[in-house]
């Protein structure tokens, strides 16, 4: 039996997890990471206790892996995924020159307003499939620039070293030895080429940040190098997998082929859409990106983040009291025969892809005598599938690659009158493998296919166990009517 090691470091915590060869889980620890939230809309958090806390996670699954007889040689490969966006700089000897600074830090709003007047939108958009948005790593290392005496002086020298939060692991680990990233953290940067798989040199020189130290690039799936992780594994075990977070769940999710999406239904959700071998623009309000790598393979993907999903349900439990507890809304969606046109437009926080419009109110529209309680939580349930739909919609009309199947993960997905009607309004299978650690697996699964455990993406389909497929239903003349409604809710 050969093991692998999966490091899954978040925001909130590190989850850390053993897989044997068949991807079942044998052993798996959670440890709790402090981020700190300012005045200012500033996010940070403390580098070494990054590190600290990836060691403190992985030490508590081998003691849990041993105590079930196990020999910590049998753990043979190693893959990590990570918080997107959030990144380090450090110096010439390891030492950090700032705290990591956060994907959720609103720190660079007036920088993205500059980048916006210097007409740079569409370049950035056309070479980095992203937009100019405090959310990705750039304007945020340009706000550092700019306001601390020390990562500036660093930078112009060329001694400042830039890494999203798997580069800072893996420069840890190895001590560091190796300076690596992989294609899907370094596509949401705002440095890296979606097209020559490259740093461009060009956006840099823009951006004022031309000596900055940039890691070296490679696939998902690849050598990154050897860790005894501080001296907790008696020989070094080889890491072969780094992986942005959202894109490990798209390949534990089996997106592996055009057509083929993930829905991470939570508090918001995060739609990633396989697209092939090319990346291709969105006029709809979408990000493109690298979905996952292999050594001969890259595949490309389309996202758009839904603002409100699960923070609907919340808002009925918590402000409007008409719940108790989230687990009510089906049988309640379920005791009214339609919505009786009510529509609720969840805009508490604005309207993410493809609307984008953050000044946006929520509202509850079409409300009569003759609607009930029952009416408004239906019509929240169905306010996540319609977004789902917005977006799953807009990423065809992009690219001219229709959904071949929905793979769906997160809390919603115990909600079954949600996946039935998804599933109905999409006219699309949904799949729901039940997975909670899905990042992980995907990194995982990564790392045991460049080692050699996993054989092919084939032999990682047949891995899938015994999911819960949603088909569309005969409703289907019934839910695009209710849709049409949705729409004239959005948009008047």
């Amino acid at each position: 039996m050969q093991y692998i090691l999966a490091i899954d470091q978040g925001t909130s915590s590190t989850k850390t997890i053993v897989f044997d060869n068949g991807a079942n889980i044998i052993a798996k620890a959670t440890e709790p990471l402090n981020t700190f939230y300012m005045d200012g809309g500033f996010v940070e958090q403390e580098p070494e206790e990054i590190l600290t806390n990836v060691l403190t996670s992985v030490k508590n699954c081998i003691a849990e892996f041993e105590q079930g007889g196990r020999n910590i040689t049998d753990i043979k490969t190693c893959g990590i995924s990570n918080q997107r966006e959030t990144f380090v700089v450090w110096d010439e000897a390891g030492k950090p020159l700032y705290n990591a600074v956060v994907w959720q830090c609103k720190r660079s709003i007036e920088v993205c307003e500059r980048l916006t007047e210097r007409g740079l939108g569409q370049e950035i958009n056309t070479k980095t499939g992203l937009i100019i948005d405090p959310y990705f790593s750039g304007t945020k290392l340009i706000w550092l620039y700019e306001n601390d005496v020390r990562v500036k002086a660093a930078v112009d020298a060329g001694k400042a070293y830039f890494g999203t939060v798997d580069t800072w692991l893996l420069y840890k680990l190895t001590n560091g030895k190796q300076y690596l990233t992989d294609y899907t953290n370094a596509s949401r940067t705002l440095f890296f080429n979606l097209h020559t798989l490259e740093w461009d040199k060009e956006l840099l020189q823009k951006f004022g940040l031309a000596n900055i130290n940039l890691p070296l690039l490679r696939p998902s799936s690849g050598d990154f190098g050897v860790s005894d992780f501080g001296g907790l594994f008696p020989a070094p075990v080889t890491i072969n997998a780094m992986i942005g977070d959202s894109h490990a769940a798209a390949f534990g999710e089996g997106c592996f082929d055009q057509g083929t999406a993930k829905a991470t239904l939570g508090t918001g959700c995060s739609i990633l859409m396989n697209i092939g071998d090319t990346a291709k623009a969105s006029g709809n309000g979408m990000i493109t990106t690298v979905c996952w790598s292999t050594e001969n393979r890259v595949d490309y993907a389309l996202e758009g983040v839904i603002v409100s999903c699960g923070a609907t349900i919340e808002w009925l439990k918590n402000e409007l009291g008409i719940i108790s507890e989230s687990k009510q809304t089906e049988a309640m969606a379920n005791a009214v025969a339609d919505n009786n046109g009510v529509y609720l437009v969840p805009a508490f926080s604005g309207l993410g892809a493809p609307y984008w419009v953050m000044s946006r109110k929520a509202e509850i529209k079409g409300l009569t005598f003759n609607a009930n309680k029952n009416h408004v939580v239906r019509a929240a349930l169905e306010s996540i599938p319609y977004q789902v739909a917005d977006v799953i919609n807009a990423m065809q009309e992009d690219t001219g690659v229709r959904l071949n199947q929905l793979m769906v993960n997160g809390g919603i997905t115990s909600n079954k009158f949600v996946l039935q009607f998804m599933a109905d309004l999409l006219d699309r299978q949904l799949v729901n493998r039940g997975i909670a650690d899905v990042s992980a697996l995907g990194a995982g699964y990564l790392a045991g296919l460049k080692y050699g455990i996993f054989k092919d993406l084939a032999h990682l389909k047949s891995l899938t166990g015994n999911p819960v497929i949603f088909s569309p239903a005969a409703q289907r003349n019934d839910v695009l009517t209710w849709y049409k409604g949705w729409k004239d809710a959005i948009t008047k």
